[in-house]
């Protein structure tokens, strides 16, 4: 079995109605789906999606390029979905300077609150990063790290990789890793010890090899497994084990 530990469901369904891209996610032995919010909007159908089907369960937090909208009407709207059941997680925050519409003070600013948040609420914290991570790693350094930490479709190099590592995080790899440009990430993914690695589909972003190029969905985790199998010169099907354990015990889910 299979755990999909970022996707955004509420944007997967060109693929059809979303109960059917789970539905084919299920079929596929992906037994469980985290969906995540970017914005209040996103986040509050992030968590209706969850409360109406099982496997799934909800991130809410505001994106690193909707950082301008974070105010104090937007973070008690997060804090409230974050009293929700369905709810594991703080984001995903962190901070992205491959775009510019968003000042970087403006991302630092709520990606503080968002660690804050998952302190606060005792959450996994989801982090975003593009071309910003020893910059992301500077904020969650001076922060202080919350309990649990989760560095969605990784992207750093082996030095960023250890002062992550030092900090407890987990790491998630995305189907990215099956690009062929990807060389420097398929020589990190090795590094990563085996009970702090994750996978994850980023849908409907970043489709894994043979799907490049196409809408993506969490079906298609096991082709982000099967790369990241390759570059750690082990099985698919202990990809599949040790990382869905490790998500669970991450998010703290009882199956």
């Amino acid at each position: 079995m299979w755990f999909d530990s970022h996707c955004h469901l509420h944007l997967c369904e060109a693929g059809g109605p979303v109960e059917e891209v789970i539905a084919r996610a299920h079929a596929a032995g992906v037994s469980t789906m985290v969906t995540i919010g970017i914005d209040v909007e996103s986040s509050k159908r992030a968590v209706s999606i969850a409360q109406r089907n099982n496997g799934v369960y909800a991130s809410v937090g505001v994106h690193p390029n909707d950082a301008d909208q974070w105010e104090p009407q937007t973070a008690l709207a997060i804090e409230s979905a974050l009293a929700e059941d369905c709810v594991i997680a703080v984001g995903e925050s962190g901070l992205d300077f491959y775009r510019d519409a968003v000042s970087p003070e403006a991302q630092a600013a709520a990606f503080r609150d968002h660690i804050r948040l998952a302190k606060e609420f005792d959450k996994v914290l989801v982090i975003h990063t593009r071309e910003s991570v020893a910059a992301a790693l500077d904020v969650v350094d001076e922060e202080g790290p919350p309990g649990r930490l989760l560095w969605h479709c990784w992207s750093g190099d082996e030095q960023h990789l250890n002062r992550a590592l030092a900090m407890g995080s987990c790491i998630s790899f995305a189907g990215n890793l099956s690009f062929k440009s990807a060389r420097q990430l398929r020589d990190v993914a090795p590094l990563v010890p085996q009970d702090r690695l994750l996978v994850e589909t980023d849908s409907p972003f970043l489709s894994p090899v043979p799907f490049r190029g196409k809408p993506n969905e969490p079906a298609r985790v096991i082709h982000v497994g099967e790369a990241v199998a390759m570059a750690r010169g082990t099985t698919t099907d202990a990809v599949a084990r040790s990382t869905t354990d490790n998500a669970l015990r991450l998010f703290d889910l009882d199956q």
